[in-house]
């Protein structure tokens, strides 16, 4: 799977997971800030966002520490997938 792919499929993802209705992938800039300004998402979203890496990328957070940088924007995200893909 390329980068691309992965991006777009982490965007399907995050609007089929986070219920972001009236959104597109193609309305979502992979490297917009996913909380805060960007897509305004919260730490409950985020808990989810452990669960879609874990279930569909076999991709588990080693700490907490780490989880800012790589929930930064969609591209963090696709970015240590691809690095830490089982």
């Amino acid at each position: 799977m390329t980068m691309e792919q992965l991006i777009q499929e982490l965007k399907e993802h995050l609007i089929e997971e986070l219920n972001l209705e009236d959104i597109t992938p193609e309305d979502i800039d992979a490297e917009a800030p996913l909380f805060g300004e960007g897509l305004g998402l919260d730490s409950i979203d985020a808990l989810e966002i452990i669960l879609i890496l874990e279930k569909n990328y076999g991709v588990r957070l080693a700490n907490s520490a780490e989880a800012k940088p790589v929930f930064y924007s969609v591209k963090t995200l696709a970015e240590y997938v691809m690095q830490n893909r089982k």
